[in-house]
């Protein structure tokens, strides 16, 4: 989901910042519901993980360029489930921040388009979790079907985003639209694969019930909404 260095103009990649603003306000927004909800430790806690796994997912487990971005096993949904909605967002920001400011350095000035590639899609992933799961279903009972339409939907909502940036900056093209669809067809394989790990750490979490109101995860993977 990196946007390639280039297949943007620097005259163009200021609406990257203005969207990475809005999307990390409301980050931050979800973040002082969070503290108020189950305190600044837990939220804390909660951060410090998902910016670890973030980092790993980017910059430790396999990447390959593929077209206008590369393909990446961000297991968005996985960190929603397990550490909720705010940390999830700070945690991917921090972790690309993390990797462009010491491992990938031209990555930063596609920073805020990355950004909002990886958190509204995040956002949306949220706002279908309400809509599919019943609210007495906590999240270690969901089934195959339910996370395969969550792991689904986030990872459509990033190759939507990259083919936004990539018209914004290339125009509409028979070589650009080429390149999406060959971004997007290699990211068939992570989301055939997404699901599985959710399926696998949601199984992990429910053998470990005694994270359940630690303050080390999502209150909502053990108890119903």
């Amino acid at each position: 989901m990196h946007i390639e260095p280039g297949f943007v103009a620097p005259g163009k990649i200021w609406l990257g910042y203005i969207t990475a603003a809005a999307a990390g306000s409301y980050a931050l927004k979800l973040a002082a519901d969070a503290v108020k909800t189950n305190g600044s430790l837990s939220l804390a806690a909660r951060c410090l993980v998902a910016s670890a796994l973030a980092f790993s997912f980017f910059q430790v487990l396999p990447h390959h360029p593929v077209g206008v971005s590369e393909v990446h096993l961000i297991l968005g949904s996985t960190l929603f489930l397990g550490l909720g909605l705010a940390p999830t967002a700070i945690g991917l920001v921090v972790g690309l921040l993390v990797q462009g400011m010491f491992f990938a350095p031209s990555d930063l000035p596609q920073f805020g388009m990355n950004v909002t590639t990886l958190l509204v899609p995040l956002f949306g992933l949220s706002a279908l979790a309400r809509r599919i799961i019943a609210p007495d279903t906590p999240y270690v009972a969901l089934g195959y079907s339910q996370t395969l339409t969550l792991s689904s939907t986030y990872q459509a909502g990033i190759v939507s985003w990259v083919a936004f940036w990539t018209f914004w900056g290339q125009g509409f093209t028979s070589a650009s639209a080429a390149s999406v669809a060959t971004f997007g067809a290699a990211y068939m394989l992570v989301i055939i694969v997404e699901p599985l790990v959710d399926l696998a750490v949601l199984w992990g979490a429910k053998a470990l019930h005694q994270l359940k109101g630690s303050g080390f995860v999502e209150r909502r993977l053990y108890e119903a909404g």
